[in-house]
């Protein structure tokens, strides 16, 4: 049976020491700040013990906030998709520099807390200041490496950085009224980008996101069912949205002057899949419209729906970003 052992600081705050004593296998002990830690430990530590699993190298103590870093980057991090892998990458790296040489038993949750005000501060890669969700994706990355060292590596027995975050201000909210609506999409039909006008309206008609929409491919849609899938979605899920009036006999136009070389829905004349920027923007000055951006189409198609008199769940399917395949 483990043992845990009190001890009082001259502050007067508490200390908790596990020791672990078993034939065959090197003491260990480790200290923390409350029992439940502690207990925690002791128990991980005892189950490997017993599983034959338990190292015998007493350096574990000097184990390292890199340490974590660089086992996560190199079984974790391969997993992720290309941009999702460059955003983390960019967090730990930033994390390294900061809290690298931090050993993990001496981690505290000051400590992080002084680091995500230094990004607040503007001690970032951009060397801007942060706002408070750009600091909570920091924090997300490294909590999910610890995590990971607490359930994969067992280094540690809790994760010190749960429960922890920045509150963030109110979303902005923006969306299109009626006249909006007719102006904007008046202005992409008359654009000279002939892709401008269909991603647009499939925008407004489904509420999928301008990276879903231009990972579509031509083996997605279901013209017989009325259906899109959405493969390239923000949580990785795979899903299906309905396609109904002008939103699908534009796209059935499309199929008939897809290009053969390419099974992209919305590939330009190279045969690259880019959104074009240039185009939209243009379309906005024409439309007159200011303060919009693509992602607001999300906001416009939720808020048509609510006027519909759809229900909450149906809203919030919309807002997950469409309906789940099975």
């Amino acid at each position: 049976m483990p043992m845990i052992q009190k001890r009082t600081l001259k502050d007067g705050s508490a200390r908790w020491k596990a020791v672990i004593r078993r034939k065959g296998v090197p003491k260990r002990s480790r200290t923390f700040r409350t029992r439940a830690q502690a207990a925690a430990w002791a128990k991980r530590a005892e189950v490997r013990i017993l599983d034959g699993r338990a190292p015998a190298d007493p350096g574990e103590e000097r184990r390292t906030v890199n340490d974590v870093i660089d086992e996560y980057m190199q079984r974790v991090l391969p997993g992720f998709g290309p941009r999702d892998r460059r955003k983390r990458l960019t967090h730990l790296k930033w994390w390294s520099d900061r809290l690298g040489e931090v050993r993990l038993v001496t981690l505290r949750r000051a400590m992080v807390g002084d680091a995500l005000r230094a990004l607040e501060r503007g001690e970032s890669p951009s060397g801007k200041p942060a706002a408070a969700a750009t600091r909570n994706r920091y924090l997300a990355t490294l909590r999910h490496a610890f995590s990971f060292a607490m359930k994969d590596l067992e280094w540690i027995p809790t994760n010190p950085l749960s429960r922890m975050g920045t509150r963030e201000p109110r979303g902005r909210v923006r969306f299109l009224e009626e006249p909006e609506r007719d102006r904007l999409l008046e202005a992409c039909r008359e654009s000279r980008s002939s892709r401008l006008y269909p991603i647009v309206l499939l925008a407004i008609a489904t509420g999928a996101r301008q990276g879903e929409l231009l990972g579509l491919r031509w083996r997605d849609i279901d013209f017989e069912r009325g259906v899109a899938v959405l493969h390239h979605t923000k949580n990785r899920e795979r899903r299906a949205v309905p396609l109904e009036g002008e939103a699908l006999s534009v796209l059935k136009e499309l199929a008939q002057v897809r290009r053969i070389d390419s099974d992209r829905v919305f590939a330009n004349g190279k045969g690259r899949v880019t959104f074009p920027r240039q185009a939209w923007t243009k379309a906005l000055e024409g439309a007159e419209l200011e303060n919009f951006r693509f992602h607001d189409l999300r906001h416009t198609a939720a808020s048509y729906l609510a006027m519909s008199g759809a229900t909450l769940a149906e809203i919030a399917e919309l807002s997950a970003g469409g309906l789940r395949c099975v």
